[in-house]
């Protein structure tokens, strides 16, 4: 709920911003995204080269987000939303391992004026996630939580026009971010700090953009 608070408070800034500016166009869409997790969020925590970390052993992931957009010209600014799920199948995780990771971001967006109907952009943004872990079975269920804490993302992709407001929006991008991770015990309440949770994600959503084109 906090990240949908959160989303909704950058939602109504970014409108007000777009009144006072005169923003050429607004955006809003939705995606699916199948994401890669590398660096030590990916490390078999059986490899001779697997560190101490508590977050390790993430395999592919799928999701979905949303992003809302404002345009001036070839500059833009914009606000996301993600939520995806990363299985966990090694050793450690056993046979119900998963991470999974929700929050915002915000961001600068630079557009590329090629044809009326094809926009390809570069984008980076600061983010504001959370990461949850649950390892075991059902019957023996563990996990832990984390501090939302500052990330970052870049990403490249294209606004591709079907008709009229409506086009297909790819986008590929690189997260990078570490957590304070609270283990929860018997009497007390561990920290693990700076755990890595890094991945490339690839979307594919559809988008709406007022006015299309101006």
């Amino acid at each position: 709920m906090k990240s949908f608070s959160s989303i909704a408070g950058l939602t109504l800034a970014l409108v007000a911003l777009a009144g006072s500016s005169q923003a050429q166009s607004i955006s809003f869409g939705l995606r699916g995204t199948g994401s890669f997790p590398t660096g030590s969020f990916a490390r078999d925590p059986g490899s001779t080269s697997a560190s101490s970390a508590l977050v390790q052993g993430a395999k592919q992931g799928f999701g979905y987000g949303a992003d809302l957009g404002l345009s001036f010209g070839m500059v833009g600014a914009y606000a996301g939303f993600d939520h995806i799920s990363f299985d966990c199948q090694t050793t450690s995780c056993g046979s119900d391992g998963e991470y999974t990771l929700q929050g915002a971001t915000v961001g600068l967006k630079l557009m590329l004026p090629v044809a009326s109907r094809f926009r390809p952009f570069a984008k980076g943004g600061v983010t504001f996630n959370n990461l949850k872990g649950t390892y075991g079975s059902s019957s023996t269920s563990r996990g832990f939580t984390t501090d939302r804490k500052p990330g970052y993302e870049l990403g490249i992709g294209a606004d591709y026009g079907l008709a009229g407001i409506v086009a297909i929006s790819p986008q590929l991008r690189y997260v990078g971010q570490n957590f304070d991770a609270k283990i929860p015990g018997v009497t007390s309440t561990a920290t693990v700090d700076n755990q890595g949770a890094n991945f490339f994600t690839f979307d594919l959503g559809l988008s709406v953009h007022t006015p299309w084109g101006m």
